[in-house]
């Protein structure tokens, strides 16, 4: 099946896909008036389509029915990591997590950050590419940086976990803490790991500390491992 994406969709009536959308079902899979089409609004919604309209830059397409839908009390992690210094690791670690199935990504500025900034636009657009190419229907939201400091306090209460190095400091493993069926916050730090004061507040804020294993992992495999970790929970 080739999936594509588009927000506006609907249940019924007509959409018309974005230019990039567009380009990739006309001119590249040559796809002409009556084709059918699937196309998800990233919201969990999977829609059958008759293309109406095979314009390379505006091609529109006429919803036949909403074949399938994921309910919205499926379990999701929000993954809230640092910017890696190197960006085209950020960009590795948002393919691949939203191939294996991450809710949100919140991108975080600590107090050891070698980054404090990143495009989110450039993640963005991979994400829905690996939505896609995934098969998923369902597109993580992904904020942009914020401070650590302000964040942390102000999510809800629930699963709420920060992955950090300090060995004298007690942690549990992270796929011994998950609880399946439940949303979680999984906090992964910079490269130089999340200072003392940030763990403090982390664990103020009602998070638990855990272990991502005995490695010593850099930033973008620790958020993987996170992701990986939550799924293989769920997985049913």
């Amino acid at each position: 099946m080739q999936l594509f994406y588009s927000k506006d969709i609907s249940s019924s009536g007509f959409c018309t896909l974005d230019a990039e959308e567009s380009r990739h079902a006309v001119r590249v899979l040559r796809m002409r008036e009556g084709d059918a089409i699937h196309v998800t609004d990233g919201c969990g919604n999977l829609y059958r389509c008759r293309i109406v309209q095979a314009d390379d830059r505006a091609c529109v397409v006429e919803v036949a029915e909403q074949e399938f839908s994921i309910p919205n009390s499926q379990s999701s992690i929000h993954l809230a990591v640092a910017p890696t210094k190197n960006p085209a690791r950020m960009e590795w670690l948002v393919e691949k997590a939203v191939e294996i199935g991450v809710g949100e990504i919140t991108l975080l500025l600590c107090d050891h950050s070698e980054r404090t900034f990143l495009k989110t636009e450039r993640l963005e657009k991979l994400a829905v590419s690996a939505m896609k190419q995934s098969l998923h229907l369902t597109l993580p939201h992904i904020n942009p940086a914020v401070s650590l400091r302000e964040w942390v306090g102000a999510q809800a209460n629930g699963q709420k976990f920060i992955a950090h190095c300090e060995a004298d400091r007690p942690r549990m493993p992270l796929a011994a803490a998950l609880q399946p069926g439940m949303d979680a916050v999984v906090l992964i730090g910079p490269e130089g790991d999340f200072s003392e004061e940030e763990i403090a507040l982390a664990l103020d804020a009602g998070f638990t500390p855990v272990s991502l294993g005995p490695s010593r992992l850099r930033t973008e495999t620790a958020a993987l491992y996170a992701v990986v970790a939550f799924n293989l929970i769920n997985d049913k």
